[in-house]
């Protein structure tokens, strides 16, 4: 019988939802400074037969954790110790802001499913990066053949004018990409006044090309270069973003970001009114999500990596989304309901899957 269900209902349900995820962030950090960490990672240490190969970099399993949860590196080691194959960090801005005002983090329990406004709070590039470069030497001497895998995600700075925003990336990439295994830049948040419209392809390919680049000779190697996009473009415009990165030979396509729909909720509308703006994240972006990696799927074929992301809670999604073309597999908002020992139970269940 699994006991995290009934401590959340207890301990955090009623509590402010950005409170409970900072006081269990605390909790997972203290299990690892306090030496209890090396413990739990021997029993969520993913079985041999998980380990994947995505952009040339080997993964000890293709689940792992998006980006939102650790926002600026605090957390790196303290999160692959409980089975996670990778850590996507941020998003993160080319200056540091505090977000957007509080309250902006919302629990739709009925739904698994959490709506978020954070707005990119972080405390900027230049502050993060020795963070990541310290968590990527320790996870190598931990892990000297296969380590778990930091991605970076990148954002633009709320005060940046959209006409800035390419050289605002650069200042991301350029601080960053020497630690990062690979780097994500962000465009579908719907937290960012204006973001989204660089989605627009026309808007996308400068900013691509320029932060490629620019990683690339900050890093003094290839750093894989991924976009990610929202569930909220039409088909068309899915297929328009595809067919760029394969333009622009870049490494992969993660979709998807967080849903401003409010489509077929459990919870009452009042209570998802009174939350207000913001992006959706859970069970109720599978079924869309899903739809988006097939289509991408159908678009790239085998030319670069997708990593699906949105509804993701059991192995059975994570299978799901394997076989529907993606080579790695993230979840988060399942991580707030399900506990920390949630991505070890579903290694446990893909390698299962593997020897039947």
């Amino acid at each position: 019988m699994r006991v995290y269900p009934t401590f959340f209902k207890l301990a955090f349900s009623w509590m402010d939802a950005e409170r409970a995820h900072t006081i269990g962030f605390k909790g997972i950090r203290f299990a690892h400074r306090s030496g209890a960490g090396k413990i739990l990672a021997k029993l969520t240490a993913p079985a041999p037969s998980l380990q994947t190969t995505a952009f040339g970099i080997t993964f000890p399993s293709p689940f792992g954790l998006a980006a939102g949860f650790d926002k600026e590196g605090h957390g790196i080691e303290a999160l692959t110790q409980l089975g996670f194959g990778h850590v996507e960090v941020g998003t993160i801005t080319g200056q540091a802001q505090p977000g957007n005002e509080k309250p902006r983090l919302f629990r739709l329990i009925e739904d698994r499913a959490v709506i978020n406004r954070m707005g990119f709070n972080n405390d900027g590039a230049t502050a993060v990066a020795p963070r990541l470069t310290a968590a990527r030497a320790a996870l190598q001497r931990r892990h000297p053949s296969v380590r778990p895998v930091i991605g970076v995600n990148i954002g633009k700075t709320k005060v940046v004018e959209l006409a800035d925003a390419v050289e605002d990336y650069l200042a991301s990439a350029r601080a960053l990409a020497p630690a990062a295994d690979y780097l994500v830049v962000n465009v579908s948040s719907p937290n960012t006044p204006g973001l989204r419209l660089l989605q627009d392809v026309d808007s996308l390919r400068p900013l691509l090309t320029a932060v490629g680049e620019e990683a690339d000779r900050a890093a003094g190697r290839h750093v894989p270069l991924l976009v990610k996009i929202a569930p909220d473009l039409s088909d068309e415009d899915i297929d328009d973003v595809a067919r760029l990165a394969l333009n622009l030979k870049l490494d992969g396509i993660i979709a998807t970001n967080t849903t401003i729909a409010r489509t077929g909720l459990a919870s009452p509308a009042e209570r998802v009114e009174k939350c207000g703006a913001g992006g959706l994240s859970g069970a109720p972006l599978k079924q869309r999500s899903l739809e988006v990696l097939r289509r991408l799927k159908k678009v790239t074929g085998d030319s670069l990596t997708l990593v699906a992301v949105g509804g993701v809670e059991t192995a059975q999604d994570v299978q799901d989304r394997l076989d529907a073309g993606a080579t790695l597999v993230q979840g988060y908002t399942a991580f707030l309901y399900e506990g920390p020992f949630w991505a070890a139970r579903i290694n446990r269940q893909l390698a299962r899957n593997r020897r039947a």
